[in-house]
């Protein structure tokens, strides 16, 4: 008994970020990983209530603790004049949920509320970790650069951005254990659809693209002409306004949550470049067409696409010029050597043990 109470006050995680799943679920991935090699570990996430950390984190079972913060608008919003404000009871509640909790380690995935949540876990001696999922590392991970001991990017490209080179490993974006292939036939049967068929499976996020489902929109009269079955994730703000075009040949779904099985069901894939997203795509060794979201910051999406594309691990194709291409894109689903090129790129430069290294650099610090 004593052991185990021993083990929960050295093994002590916070972990922080979120605002979207490419911030989130990287962070989730460690946390399981270090829950699978100690059980008695304590793990809490910091996040905000509002966003997806606040409906996800407490249904995997992980405590959850809720700070005030909201990211600054790049467009004029009167909420911008609360922004200071916001931010200094952010870095009180950070602070008091640091001195209750006493982590040993803090680890850090990016997006705004990762910023006071690490920064109070500094405050309190707590080893800190950051995670960069993206090629253009985001604000929050150069602001706390100089707290971490260990900074793990997944791009090469990543490295010049960051004044303290001794500090970066070149780790990749964690993906979740649950993330396995599963037959083809199992998988297209799931969703009704014909073996025999080519598939292509089309993502614009949780909450969708506008500009990928006009396009897809547009040309499910050519996907019929040449026998391609779609599955297609509209997000749910759109899945009213597409749902009526569901056939026995168009999966029309509002949001996917057994992404193994749509993974494995398709030939080629049209996605956003989030760095989650192209994580899953890489360890899968699944052929993509990533189309970067042109309203996120710093156009991260366009560089991590781009740094895929130039080593032929996946397509690269702007917003918007998707509705004039995505015709001529879908034609590849029928060149098995493209396909093929593809994939194995994608699997010579995949990173699968990402959460593993990062939870045993993690556990070992939290020793140290």
């Amino acid at each position: 008994m004593k052991e185990y109470e021993n083990k929960k006050k050295k093994y002590r995680f916070l972990f922080a970020g979120g605002g979207t799943g490419g911030h989130l679920f990287p962070a989730v991935a460690v946390a399981e990983k270090i829950r699978s090699k100690i059980p008695e570990a304590q793990i809490i996430f910091i996040g905000s209530k509002s966003k997806i950390e606040g409906r996800v984190v407490p249904k995997l079972g992980f405590r959850f603790k809720p700070i005030w913060i909201k990211g600054f608008a790049r467009r004029f919003s009167f909420e911008n004049f609360l922004f200071p404000f916001k931010l200094f009871v952010s870095v009180m509640q950070s602070i008091f949920i640091n001195m209750n909790f006493k982590p040993k380690v803090a680890i850090g995935s990016g997006g705004y509320v990762a910023g006071p949540a690490i920064y109070g876990s500094s405050l309190m001696g707590a080893k800190v970790i950051l995670l960069e999922q993206n090629s253009f590392p985001g604000v929050t991970t150069r602001m706390l650069e100089k707290y971490a001991k260990e900074i793990h990017i997944s791009f090469e490209d990543s490295i010049k951005y960051f004044k303290d080179k001794s500090k970066l490993k070149l780790t990749g974006t964690p993906v979740r254990e649950g993330l396995l292939n599963i037959s083809r036939e199992e998988a297209l049967k799931s969703f009704g659809l014909n073996d025999s068929k080519k598939t292509l499976l089309v993502l614009g996020g949780s909450l969708g693209a506008a500009s990928i489902n006009d396009a897809v929109a547009n040309s499910i009269s050519f996907f019929e002409e040449k026998e391609i079955q779609v599955i297609w994730q509209t997000g749910k703000n759109y899945y009213s306004k597409y749902r009526h075009l569901s056939s026995d040949k168009i999966v029309v779904k509002d949001f996917i949550e057994e992404m193994n099985f749509a993974y494995s069901a398709s030939n080629l894939i049209i996605a956003r470049a989030g760095a989650t997203t192209i994580a899953e795509l890489l360890t899968l060794a699944i052929p993509a067409a990533l189309v970067p979201s042109p309203n996120v910051a710093a156009n991260h999406q366009y560089y991590n696409a781009k740094s895929l594309a130039d080593q032929d691990a996946a397509i690269l194709v702007e917003d918007h010029l998707l509705k004039d291409k995505i015709k001529e894109i879908s034609l590849i689903i029928f060149n098995d050597k493209k396909l093929n090129d593809l994939r194995m790129n994608a699997k010579r430069i995949s990173k699968p043990d990402a959460a593993e290294i990062i939870a045993e650099s993690a556990i070992r610090l939290a020793e140290a």
